[in-house]
């Protein structure tokens, strides 16, 4: 039978000697009271001080006390599993985590490099943004469901993300936008979530280990083998040597016309624009092209494996390499030669994300996995040729090396946070990229100039042609 919170600070010598053990304030042991549950990241201290078993610290479900969150930092058997447990995240280090599970039952595509998201809001566009294939979310900010879901919002036609994992049970929907619950619409497109979690601890986890494979169970029969689950999750190779960007890119060659979205109308087709630009789609997300059309460009969207020869014969006046999931290196067998082919025509290149990774391998540098990614809104990016810091979006695992760049090639804006590059440029060709995301406006409108810059590119190379 689980001991009551009382009991267990009453064991560990009272509150001020219970939050000296933790390594807590006492205002800390009075909200483990007023939740009636301890944070799972003492539960090792607890047991250790007290004698009590894992068992004691587990919610009575027959009682109306809420429950802690489901999770435990060693393997645990199946029958140690809380009565309340419809799903649990097994990561490749062991760790199960047990909790509740939402959208849809648990498939094959639930395995992959867990990563951890900052933002706040926007999880519609994070979960169907391209560049997270081969990831399961995890969000830090603990309300997710709020706004619902809209096709407006979509970053693609479907769910990137394999799976995501939230602290609490979903928000039902509450924006006038909303066409769907994030549950329904979850289930719609076959992908598994999981609540209940402590996603404080799976980002602690990240942060100081770096990142790892994991799987998320959510089986419809309720039953869980997790040393098969386990072994799965062991076995998946990881991102690095991965290329992804054939998996997302799109099937064929198409027109984009649409706008970025404008109060009261939404989202329209423009008119037709002087600026013909070719993006290549690595993972491209909607609202890149959106902005591109906004900026005052006619985009032709191709395949992420179109040749150099393929993309001029279109005859663009400029390029533009999208952002997208997997390793750099991996997509540069065959991103790298086009990006090369375009830059010796002479041809105005802007790129973003993995674009930005793709350019600087075309000119000689190198990339390489971070530890711990960034992922998530209200980043500092300093512009180093203006002084200027822009509140970013990003969302990459892969930087590019500064100390790699050829004496041809600048850097030209860093991340405040780790000091990794963000951005270059070159004086060889009309070329430049950004590691961020300008699309995603999280200042809101700090990034919008490389969009301009892009086009006012485009425009001075033309009239010196």
């Amino acid at each position: 039978m689980p001991m009551t919170i009382e009991s267990i600070i009453e064991r560990l010598g009272g509150a001020e000697q219970a939050a000296k053990l933790a390594g807590v304030s006492t205002e800390a042991i009075r909200k483990w009271r007023q939740a009636r549950a301890i944070p799972p990241k003492h539960w090792t201290t607890v047991l250790r001080a007290t004698g009590l078993s894992l068992s004691d610290l587990q919610p009575d479900t027959e009682s109306d006390r809420p429950e802690p969150p489901m999770s435990t930092s060693n393997p645990i058997a199946p029958a140690e599993r809380p009565k309340a447990a419809t799903a649990a995240l097994i990561l490749a280090d062991g760790t199960i985590l047990w909790g509740r599970g939402f959208g849809a039952y648990s498939t094959e595509r639930a395995l992959g490099e867990i990563c951890f998201s900052t933002g706040m809001t926007g999880y519609q566009e994070t979960l169907t943004d391209p560049s997270f294939a081969g990831q399961i979310i995890t969000f830090t900010f603990p309300h997710i469901g709020n706004t619902g879901t809209t096709p407006e919002d979509d970053e693609a036609t479907t769910i990137n993300a394999r799976a995501l994992v939230v602290k609490e049970d979903l928000t039902a929907p509450a924006n006038w936008r909303a066409t769907e619950s994030l549950d329904a619409w979850l289930r719609a497109q076959n992908v598994p979530g999981i609540c209940g979690i402590d996603t404080r601890a799976i980002t602690r986890r990240i942060r100081e280990g770096g990142p790892q494979t994991a799987i998320v169970a959510y089986p419809a029969d309720g039953k869980f083998d997790l040393p098969a689950l386990l072994a799965k999750a062991r076995a998946w190779p990881g991102l690095e040597g991965m290329d992804l960007a054939r998996e997302v890119t799109c099937a064929k060659p198409y027109g984009w016309s649409e706008g970025v979205w404008q109060w009261p109308h939404g989202t329209e087709a423009l008119p037709a624009k002087r600026r013909k630009v070719v993006a290549v789609d690595y993972g491209a997300k909607r609202n890149i092209l959106r902005c591109l059309a906004s900026a005052g460009c006619d985009v032709t969207v191709v395949p992420a494996t179109t040749t150099a020869e393929e993309i001029l014969a279109l005859d663009p006046a400029g390029v533009f390499l999208s952002n997208g999931p997997g390793d750099p290196a991996a997509t540069a067998t065959y991103a790298v030669p086009a990006i090369k082919g375009v830059l010796e025509a002479g041809k105005p290149v802007f790129g973003i994300c993995l674009g930005h990774q793709l350019l600087a391998l075309a000119l000689g540098a190198k990339t390489y996995k971070l530890a711990r990614g960034h992922r998530g809104a209200n980043q500092p990016v300093k512009d180093l040729e203006t002084g200027k810091v822009e509140i970013t979006s990003q969302n990459h695992g892969f930087a590019v090396d500064d100390k790699s760049l050829p004496t041809d090639v600048r850097a030209t804006h860093t991340s405040l946070f780790d000091g990794s590059n963000e951005g270059i440029a070159t004086s060889r060709y009309p070329a430049f990229s950004v590691q961020y995301h300008p699309e995603a406006s999280p200042g809101p409108s700090d990034s919008h100039y490389l969009f301009r810059r892009f086009v006012d590119l485009i425009d001075t190379t033309t009239k010196t042609a």
